[in-house]
C-alpha cells in the first residue's frame, strides 16, 4: 500500500515536472520568435527535441 502511494506520488510529480518543462520551453520559444533570434530558436528547438517535447 505504501509503495503504491509512493509510486503514485512519483508519477504525479514526474507529470507535473514534464508539464512545467513544456510550458517554460513554449514561453522561451515564443520570446525567441518575437525577438527574431534565430540562433536561440534553433537551440530551443534542439532542446525540445532532446527532452522529447516535439
Amino acid at each position: 500500500m505504501l509503495n503504491e502511494k509512493r509510486q503514485e506520488m512519483a508519477t504525479k510529480a514526474a507529470t507535473a515536472h514534464r508539464l512545467t518543462l513544456h510550458k517554460n520551453l513554449q514561453r522561451r520559444l515564443e520570446v525567441a520568435r518575437a525577438n527574431g533570434d534565430e540562433n536561440l530558436l534553433r537551440q530551443l528547438e534542439a532542446e525540445a527535441s532532446y527532452i522529447g517535447l516535439n
